[in-house]
């Protein structure tokens, strides 16, 4: 089944079987169930924090969306890699991360490190060598990477990462948090686990903040889900259909964005003030090649070099169409500098090896109109 017609119906396709055969999957919002008036259900319920069916729903969905055994849907993206570690590592464990990480994974690996002698070893995933090297004079327990990396644009080849990770016994996680699954399928490119925030381009609309784990085989996902139902990280039914809502257009939503993002991106380069323009699409891009290959559709974030901090401090606050807002993969475009918002935790020198300072902005574009978009970037960088 294609990815479009799998999200048009989210109710039939979920295997949510509803006795009144409503449309969308209902939100079944309370917090226990009677076990009395369940017999002979093909699932029973007992308390909505371990399985609540409108939850289950959406699990399956993303399950299939991904191509992976099972899902556990969260109730924020952090929590998503929150249960992500408490499932697969241990005191003293080592885990391997491509340098230019979200923040957020970022801070979280540094508590780990003080508080459970978590070891992060940070390089550069698009020099495999480096990575093999890595893999081969530490015992890893995890590699982690997003593609493309956030800010800095860089995309990973999950296929060549998975090899080297399954030759060292090792356990490859997939942030696809600006990918989602309609462009690229980490799992079907040899990762063990798939992860995403859902707060982004999936739910689309900047109104609820949620996250989803995805599990390739059967075991990781019970361990998964055991994890996710001690530790109480479960997606409240509310969350979960506020999330569900942009499901069917989630692929033309991205389409629309990328197109705009091109024309957009091409405009800035314009600009002298702007020392370099990152978007995959674009034909100078040094990674096109790769990123045609492993996405089908590029998230609309660009990230752009101003030429100094009072240039990037203009750009932001002369424009009218953009709110200096975190996330990004909404309907509304933003820009933020990340060195003081969303990687305002990350140390002097973590952003120094990512090339990313004051005068680093990340725009991402939304749906309103391109050239109301344009006219506005244009004023304000005058």
């Amino acid at each position: 089944m294609k990815i479009e017609t799998l999200l048009a119906n989210l109710a039939q396709n979920s295997g949510f079987k509803d006795p009144y055969g409503a449309s969308h999957f209902p939100i079944y919002n309370t917090a226990t169930f009677d076990l009395k008036k369940q017999e002979g259900n093909d699932t029973i319920y007992d308390y909505s924090r371990s399985d609540n069916p409108t939850r289950n729903a959406l699990e399956n969905i993303f399950a299939k969306a991904e191509n992976g055994f099972g899902c556990v849907c969260t109730n924020t993206g952090i929590a998503a890699i929150s249960v992500l570690f408490e499932t697969v590592l241990k005191n003293g464990d080592t885990v391997l991360v491509e340098n230019d990480s979200y923040g957020g994974t970022y801070r979280l690996l540094k508590v780990l490190a003080e508080k459970n002698d978590i070891k992060t070893i940070y390089t550069d995933f698009t020099n495999l060598n480096l990575v093999e090297e890595e893999l081969k004079n530490n015992e890893i327990a995890l590699v982690l990477c997003e593609s493309p990396t956030n800010p800095s644009l860089k995309i990973i080849d999950l296929e060549a990462i998975a090899v080297l990770s399954k030759k060292y016994n090792t356990l490859f996680a997939v942030d696809n948090s600006m990918c989602t699954f309609v462009s690229q399928k980490p799992l079907d490119l040899g990762a063990d686990i798939s992860f995403f925030s859902t707060t982004k381009f999936i739910s689309g609309h900047g109104s609820v903040i949620a996250g989803a784990v995805v599990s390739k085989t059967e075991e990781l996902h019970k361990k998964v889900r055991f994890y996710a139902n001690a530790y109480g990280n479960a997606q409240s039914p509310m969350d979960v259909f506020l999330t569900s809502l942009g499901l069917p257009t989630l692929i033309y939503r991205m389409k629309a964005q990328e197109e705009s993002a091109l024309k957009i991106a091409k405009f800035l380069k314009t600009f002298p003030q702007i020392k370099s323009v990152k978007f995959p699409a674009l034909e100078d891009f040094e990674q096109i090649e790769l990123a045609k290959k492993q996405m089908s559709i590029v998230p609309a974030v660009l990230t752009i070099q101003l030429e100094n901090e009072e240039a990037a401090n203009k750009l932001i606050n002369n424009t009218k169409l953009f709110g200096k807002k975190v996330s990004f993969g909404t309907s509304d475009s933003r820009l933020e500098i990340p060195a003081q918002m969303s990687h305002a935790t990350n140390s002097k020198d973590s952003l120094d090896s990512k090339g990313i300072d004051n005068a680093t902005i990340r725009v991402s574009i939304g749906l309103e109109n391109t050239e109301d978009l344009i006219e506005d970037l244009s004023q304000a960088l005058q």
